[in-house]
């Protein structure tokens, strides 16, 4: 058991997240200090601050050379700010937490999901001083990247690569004078076939709701007629629509939902517009033609992995063939915008497993692909599985991820934009590989958070970035029960109005 014991609140986010990451399969209880008289378990960690004496405490209990204390005094005077205060503690939990256990983090010592953020900030301070070349100034940031965060050099690498390329990607989307204001719209579709074991995301078995559909595209369009109001004198830069799995959807309800956007929304100026058609089991010829023909620029074809037994055990329903018929018949109905996602760290899957499914998709040849590592989230029935079956995979998530950087680079592909989650994997990150403009716009938009995002449906989050250099970010969000949504959709449009201020 891991204890967390607090002797002041606003350090267990980072402290929680961190040690997770070093003992992903080790309880944890977290308690405040008034809880110390609690005896300590003979096998426990006990992590504590001092306030008045700035000094961070970790005390160990196991072992024969044990129990030892460490203590880290903050070098700073009493000026120190919050931020500093917690950025100093996470260095220190993670330096304690590394020599204890013997081990090093990929990441370091960060715990947020967009480092590239970071990276791209530690850069423009850097710009702000001595002349640098292009290769100085990513030498500068590795470095800083290294010694402030603990970041490994071949992530502190891939982050700013990264960083760089999605600067440039955004240009266009940045506000201007001339160009006004953009955003985005993301529209979710909350029905698949069948819920897969890792889906966090809400998802109806759309068997079970189909009664249900068409007044959920009814509630949809009202939506899209209330966000062309709303956002009016706007520029619509991007259309995302996903879930769920969209293509759950009949043509015949698809084609309901394609011309309700293009009814509503200003499609002038969007430079792309996906449909999520993740599911092999849901495409169909008449689907695509339908997408097509509503020019829709960008879709997914998600087979997570080439192992059959994966497939039937996470609940997919279909079969490796069926998934490269499903690429096949997207590519005849000419689409040149393909993007697969692939997880690495499935139950039961070996190296190997992985190995044998960036070979498959190097063969089908997509436009872009998405490798994730396995985030188990709360609301997912994979938890329960873990319960209940113990560890999911012993395979190296570092040679596994490294695999995936082959393949693509042998696809053409360049790393474009990458986040972390928790309970991640392998404490790795998700990561986007595109040929040259293939690139996943509306993916770097909401992840670097340069612009609004107008979310419609149930279950969706929208976003308003302020654009006056505050960095101030505003949220709301909507109902995730399906029948609260359909009679309560008039609130939920009276949020996203005192949102955005029309």
């Amino acid at each position: 058991m891991i204890i967390i014991q607090y002797d002041r609140e606003g350090l267990e986010y980072d402290s929680y997240a961190m040690i997770t990451s070093f003992f992903p399969n080790v309880e944890t209880k977290q308690m405040l200090l008034t809880d110390a008289s609690e005896a300590l378990p003979a096998d426990a960690i006990r992590i504590s601050f001092d306030p008045e004496t700035r000094a961070g405490s970790v005390f160990f209990a196991k072992g024969e050379t044990l129990p030892k204390e460490a203590q880290y005094y903050f070098e700073k005077e009493a000026g120190i700010t919050e931020q500093e205060l917690k950025h100093a503690w996470k260095i220190f939990f993670y330096d304690t937490m590394s020599e204890y256990s013997g081990k090093t983090l990929p990441w370091g010592a960060l715990t947020g999901v967009r480092p590239t953020k970071l990276i791209m900030s530690v850069a423009k301070e850097m710009a702000q001083g001595d002349i640098l070349s292009a290769e100085e100034e990513q030498e500068a940031v590795v470095k800083r990247m290294i010694a402030d965060y603990r970041v490994s050099r071949e992530k502190a690498s891939l982050g700013y690569r990264i960083a760089i390329l999605e600067d440039s990607i955004l240009e266009p989307f940045r506000y201007d004078a001339k160009r006004g204001e953009g955003y985005s719209v993301y529209i979710g579709i909350p029905f698949c076939p069948s819920r897969c074991l890792y889906c966090s995301f809400l998802a109806y078995a759309i068997g079970s709701f189909q009664k249900k559909v068409a007044d959920y595209l009814a509630c949809v369009e009202e939506e899209l007629k209330a966000c062309t109001q709303i956002m009016a004198g706007k520029r619509l830069d991007t259309v995302y629509i996903g879930g769920g799995t969209p293509t759950a959807l009949s043509a015949e309800e698809l084609q309901v939902l394609l011309d309700a956007v293009e009814k509503y929304l200003p499609m002038e100026q969007v430079q792309e517009y996906t449909v999520e058609a993740g599911r092999p089991d849901s495409i169909t010829a008449d689907k695509l033609r339908v997408m097509k023909a509503h020019q829709v620029s960008r879709i997914s074809v998600n087979p997570q992995t080439f192992k059959q037994e994966t497939l039937d055990l996470i609940g997919r329903r279909h079969t490796v063939e069926e998934l490269k018929e499903a690429f096949a018949l997207a590519r005849a109905e000419g689409f040149d915008n393909i993007n697969m996602d692939l997880i690495l760290g499935l139950p039961g899957e070996t190296l190997a497993d992985v190995e044998h499914t960036y070979e498959e998709v190097v063969k089908l040849q997509p436009d872009s692909l998405t490798v994730h590592s396995l985030a188990i989230k709360r609301a997912s029935k994979m938890r329960d599985w873990v319960q209940e079956h113990g560890q999911i995979s012993g395979m190296d998530y570092e040679r596994a991820m490294e695999a995936g950087q082959a393949a693509a680079a042998q696809m053409e592909m360049q790393p474009y934009y990458l986040y972390r989650q928790k309970n991640m994997a392998g404490s790795l990150e998700n990561t986007g590989f595109a040929r040259e403009g293939k690139y996943g716009l509306y993916n770097i938009a909401i992840m670097e958070e340069i612009q609004s995002i107008y979310a419609i449906g149930a279950g969706t989050v929208s976003k308003k970035v302020y654009t006056d250099g505050s960095g101030r970010i505003e949220r709301c969000d909507t109902h995730k029960d399906l029948s609260l949504y359909l009679s309560d959709i008039e609130a939920m449009i009276e949020r996203k109005r005192k949102l955005f201020g029309n």
